[in-house]
């Protein structure tokens, strides 16, 4: 029994951490040389594990606990990078904006380039990864990323999700894992709703800038609903929100949301359905270009087009259930029905294109996504060995009636550039085998296979058509150990992302109406990783990581322009260096470090830099969670300067921001808490870009310049919550 006991706490894939300092330097051109290096890390844990195996006897290593706001322990993982964030964390760290749960997610930066009800902007692994596109995100099995999106490719709109209803984050990275499909290439955060609420929760938060917000949260348990509902509880929530920000241009943010829930069962068989309605509206202040704060245009809050900004809405029902079955194996379903609405209203560019109206333009769709999943996993022994075989299949189907791109002055249309109705269809399967071979040896073998249908009926006759495309992805991972309370990992697998139907049908260009190429439907991903975690130190957590990940193509279709433009081949390396520790009973500490480095395989003279990849990400974090009747939380962020063009001849500045909560609680069920955001009124960019735009009075061919969207100054937002 001791050893089965042992045998299933060796969960996790070794990474080669003992490679040397100056390999894992992110500016070295052979940061990663992989095939030599796995060869070398697995002969030598093999040896060492022979070794062990021969002249020790096998040892019974005690369960190791660390409370804090990671569940990332021994035994845990399939890789290095891969983990869970409990709610704890998620209570404790203040938010500016709903999407920034995702930061909790170790190397993740969520920025905002527009109005707060547009999707935010993600940035991982030197990825500056657009509104979502190479990070898969889901909530209770519903997937985040829209495909083929008015906006961009994955799209990720995470206004609707209140913070206050989250379990857990459990979260990948890397293309290692035969259950994740479409978009997961950088990582996959699958967030998991509670399915009942520790208390009840009534809540109010008054802020600077015109900011308020109320949330009602609470349990309905069988008692309280009479008995009839079959022994489950009832979550019931309703948010409303409201803000106007910084800016010269009030954003006039309205939020509302609402959700109810009802799950029954326990660890062995559950089941929840999840209703949800969200809605919202708001005026944007998009990135403006520098020169114009120079010259005294517009101040750092200003807008150029004060009639940028956008609504949307979203209802959907799902239903999620897991169960164990009579031979110790697990079958797990759902399915999910999504009804959505969205109207952008953005100007990038000003005069440049539209000297008379302007180069406004409107980005709308209305979207019906249906979908499901559905795996068995058997527990069974191959050759004497503890075996797990998984078998899987995905689906989902997404039809836009319709979708558009339109120009306009002041939020009226005055031309559709393109509008389409589009049918998009997808299957995934995949198994995956886990076995223990040894007392020191697990391997994770798995492949899964993808096949998507496009169907695009456009206004442009030309972009019209029917195309289909398949793509298979290997995946394998080896876990080593553990010794000395540290496990090591391998981890390699093939991925992918999907492209928007409209690019894979398309033979002309909507705006110029002149010829253009398909884009391929589905582009490839390769990626390695060597890791290892360790909880030598008592009460910290501590793991490494060393990856690699090669794109077939930086290629995604534009929402603004309509259409692809040509892109080539990158590969991107790095180190990640997370750290979880209890430093007492009432403080926690995480310090989370990563380094990048991106470039294009293909040399041009234009240059090899990928625009806007992150190159250095750094999150520190001290949690008090009880010091008599006070609690708090001090968060510093830092997102590395970025190239913004590919000759690197022009970058970014580096952003650091903290974040600081103080709280007192008044009694058990009455608590007070100050948020303090951009604690040193850092005066920075969330974002920055740079192209070509035109004010009024320039030159036709308009002005080279950088363009930025500044982050929200110092604000203080005071919560006052009652648990009933």
């Amino acid at each position: 029994m001791q050893h089965g006991a042992t045998k299933r706490r060796m969960k996790g894939i070794f990474r080669e951490v003992r490679a040397g300092r100056e390999r894992a330097c992110p500016d070295n051109p052979r940061l990663m040389t992989f095939p030599l290096s796995l060869l070398r890390a697995a002969l030598a844990l093999a040896a060492a594990g022979a070794w062990q195996a021969a002249t020790a006897q096998e040892t019974q290593l005690p369960p190791v606990t660390v409370q804090g706001n990671y569940d990332n322990a021994i035994g845990t993982s399939d890789s290095a990078s891969q983990g869970v964030v409990t709610s704890k964390l998620i209570e404790s760290r203040p938010t500016l904006r709903p999407a920034e749960v995702l930061e909790f997610v170790p190397g993740v930066i969520v920025t905002q380039h527009s109005g707060d009800g547009k999707a935010n902007q993600y940035f991982l692994r030197g990825f500056n990864l657009d509104h979502g596109t190479d990070f898969a995100s889901w909530v209770d099995g519903m997937p985040v990323n829209m495909v083929t999106h008015a906006h961009g490719q994955g799209y990720s709109d995470l206004n609707w999700l209140m913070p206050e209803l989250v379990d857990r984050i459990a979260y990948k990275k890397g293309p290692y894992y035969a259950d994740e499909g479409d978009f997961s290439s950088a990582g996959a955060a699958h967030i998991r709703l509670f399915d009942r609420l520790p208390a009840n929760i009534a809540e109010a938060t008054v802020g600077e800038n015109g900011y308020r917000r109320a949330l009602i949260a609470g349990n309905a348990s069988n008692a309280n609903l009479g008995g009839g509902i079959g022994g489950g509880n009832v979550i019931y929530a309703l948010e409303g929100a409201e803000n106007d920000g910084p800016w010269t241009n009030p954003e006039r943010f309205r939020r509302t949301n609402a959700v109810l829930r009802y799950s029954q069962g326990g660890a062995d068989e559950r089941s929840s359905i999840t209703a949800m309605a969200y809605s919202a509206r708001w005026n944007a202040t998009d990135q403006i270009p520098q020169r114009a704060v120079d010259s005294g245009l517009v101040d750092r809050f200003g807008a150029i087009d004060p009639t940028d900004g956008g609504n949307t809405s979203r209802y959907s029902l799902s239903w999620d259930m897991a169960t164990r079955t009579s031979d110790g194996g697990e079958v797990r379903a759902n399915a999910y029905a999504v009804r959505s609405q969205l109207a952008l209203y953005s100007d990038f560019t000003f005069f440049l294109d539209d000297p008379v109206h302007g180069d406004q333009f409107s980005q709308a769709e209305h979207r019906t996504l249906f979908g499901g999943a559905m795996s068995r996993r058997w527990n069974t022994n191959i050759a004497g060995h503890e075996s797990r075989t998984t078998i899987g299949v995905q689906l989902r189907e997404d039809k836009l009636d319709p979708v558009g791109l339109y120009a306009t002055e002041a939020r009226e249309r005055i031309d559709v550039i393109q509008e389409s109705r589009v049918t998009e269809s997808s299957i995934g399967i995949y198994v995956q085998n886990d076995t223990q071979w040894t007392p020191w040896l697990r391997a994770i073998a798995g492949v899964r296979a993808d096949r998507y249908h496009f169907d695009v009926t456009s206004s442009i006759a030309a972009n019209s058509g029917s195309e289909s495309a398949s793509i298979a992805s290997p995946k394998l991972s080896l876990v080593f150990g553990p010794w000395a309370k540290t496990e090591y990992f391998i981890n390699w697998g093939w991925g992918f992302h999907s492209n928007d139907a409209r690019g894979v049908t398309a033979t002309l260009a909507p705006r110029e109406l002149t010829p253009v190429d398909p884009v391929t439907p589905l582009v490839r991903s390769k990626g390695a990783e060597l890791g290892a975690r360790t909880e030598i130190v008592p009460g910290l957590q501590s793991s490494i990581a060393l990856w690699q990940l090669r794109l077939g193509s930086e290629l995604v279709f534009s929402g603004d322009a309509g259409d692809a433009e040509p892109s080539r081949a990158s590969k991107r390396e790095g180190i990640e260096w997370s750290n979880h520790w209890r430093a007492a009973q009432w403080l926690l500490l995480d310090a989370d470090l990563s380094a990048s480095r991106a470039r294009f395989t293909q040399d041009d003279p234009i240059g090899n830099y990928v625009p806007g990849s992150v190159g250095k990400v750094a999150s520190v974090g001290a949690t008090v969670t009880e010091w008599g009747p006070w609690f708090g939380q001090f968060q510093l962020r830092y997102f590395g300067p970025r190239p913004l063009i590919e000759d690197n001849s022009q970058r970014s500045k580096a952003t650091t921001l903290a974040y600081l909560r103080v709280g007192y609680k008044f009694s058990p069920t009455l608590k007070v808490a100050a948020d303090v955001f951009n604690l040193f009124d850092r005066k920075a960019s969330d974002v920055d870009y740079y192209y070509v735009s035109r004010l009024q009075g320039e030159p036709a061919a308009g002005v080279a310049d950088t363009h930025f969207h500044p982050v929200e100054p110092r604000s203080i937002r005071v919560t006052v919550t009652v648990n009933y």
